[in-house]
This record gives structure tokens, C-alpha cells and sequence, in this order.
């Protein structure tokens, strides 16, 4: 299995895991000709695209998405915000109840931001093994076990955010907000240190802001927290994402 970020930041997010079978889109936060490019236009074996919240940037192309023939699972506050609660391809989930997506096992779970019931995603497949899918979230009230690959927000420092105020270059509102629905560098380590890391093969930092982070300090800070590989999400990574490390 690999991970694919097709783009992980305010401008749009969206990833893919995929082997030669089948293809699970997660967010569809941009154009969706980007998508069909990093899809290589193979529609049939995508099996679905979970969708986290209604927000533009993992959301945009949830219309296309659906002309396209593929599925969309959401939460029923966010196909509602979307309007496409009673669309044919919507799937609705909650919190706490699995669902099967092609050949993975998908149980959404409750997170914390300023959207219509946003989620996260627990997948387990059995080439990934289990993994941890985080993203818009202030903080994260559960811990996860058996974690074999984590995708995390990781959106910015407070000290550049305050900084940023102090400079005159974001205001306080601007501040406020951030911090009330976006993960911090410090939040994040918290969340990792929370959970058993033992049989962790990667851990993927997304959704960095543009203006209040700095992928490389980001990067080494989580190395050494929890002594994994760490991986910056950027447009056209490709990541091995396996169960086993090789």
C-alpha cells in the first residue's frame, strides 16, 4: 500500500491510499482535476472518499467526486452543510460505528473544530495494518491502540501565531480562531505521547499553515518525541505505507 498526498494545507487537502486494487480517497479539498491526475483517471478502483467536514478546503469537490461514481462518507452534519445529504452516493456515518470501505475497516470518531460534526478516521486494511487519520482538531480526546501508521495535523507553533500578532502580520481574531480549531505543534506531541507508538511505521504531519509553522523544526521536534520516521506532507509525496516496515 502507498500513501499519495495529492495537497495537505489551507489551499486544499486531499490524500490517497492505494495498492494495485483499490484506492481510498480521503478529502477531496481541491480541484478534482488534480484528483483524476493523482487517480491516473482509474476511477474503478477507488472505493470511496471519507470526508471529514464541510470546510472548502476538504470539501470542494465532493460534486465531481460524486459524478465521478464514487461514494462519499461523511457525517450527516456535513453532507447537510454540503447539501448532498440525499444524494445516492452519500453514505452517512457516526461517530463510534464501523463501516467497510472496499477492503477497509473505517470507524469515524468525534473531533473538535468549528464545522458541522467533523470527524476522524481509524482505518485498518490489511496491508496498512491500522491507521490513525487526524486532522482540524484543537485536541483529541481518545487514545488508539494498535497503531501501525499515523496521518496528524500538525498546523502550527503558538510562538510564531503569537509572534505573528505581536508583528502585525495576523490579527488577534485571526489568532483566536486558529487556536480554537486547528492542532498545535505541542497538541500534537501530546497526542503521540498519549498513544502506544511501538509498532508505528510512519508518522505523517499535515495540513501545516502556510504563515504559523516550519516543516523542518516540525519534523525534527516529532522525530524526537517519539524516535519514528517522520514525514511532511507536500504536494506528490509517495510514502510506502505498510504494515510491516519492509
Amino acid at each position: 500500500m502507498e500513501l499519495h498526498v495529492i495537497n495537505s494545507n489551507s489551499q486544499g487537502n486531499s490524500y490517497i491510499l492505494e495498492n494495485n486494487q483499490e484506492a481510498l480517497l480521503i478529502e477531496c479539498g481541491v480541484r478534482f482535476e488534480k484528483i483524476k491526475q493523482a487517480l491516473r483517471f482509474n476511477y474503478r478502483k477507488v472505493v470511496g472518499c471519507l470526508v471529514t467536514h464541510d470546510h472548502g478546503d476538504h470539501s470542494t469537490a465532493i460534486a465531481d467526486v460524486q459524478k465521478a461514481g464514487i461514494k462519499v462518507f461523511a457525517s450527516r452534519g456535513t453532507h447537510t452543510a454540503l447539501g448532498t445529504v440525499d444524494h445516492h452516493r452519500s453514505v452517512i456515518v457516526k461517530g463510534g460505528q464501523e463501516i467497510r470501505v472496499g477492503g477497509f475497516r473505517v470507524i469515524p470518531f468525534d473531533v473538535k473544530h468549528d464545522a458541522a460534526e467533523p470527524l476522524g478516521f481509524l482505518l485498518n486494511h490489511s496491508e496498512t495494518g491500522t491507521v490513525l487519520f487526524l486532522t482540524d482538531s484543537y485536541y483529541s480526546e481518545y487514545n488508539f491502540s494498535n497503531l501501525n501508521n499515523v496521518i496528524i495535523e500538525a498546523n502550527y507553533c503558538q510562538k510564531i501565531l503569537d509572534q505573528r500578532v505581536l508583528d502585525g502580520e495576523n490579527p488577534k481574531f485571526l489568532r483566536d480562531r486558529v487556536i480554537t480549531s486547528h492542532m498545535s505543534l505541542e497538541t500534537c506531541k501530546g497526542v503521540l505521547r498519549a498513544n502506544d507508538l511501538s509498532a508505528v511505521n510512519n508518522i505523517v504531519l499535515i495540513h501545516l499553515s502556510d504563515n504559523n509553522s516550519n516543516a523542518p523544526k516540525f519534523k525534527k521536534e516529532i522525530e524526537e518525541v517519539t524516535g519514528k520516521p517522520v514525514w511532511v506532507a507536500t504536494p506528490g509525496l509517495r510514502i510506502p505505507f505498510n504494515k510491516k516496515p519492509f
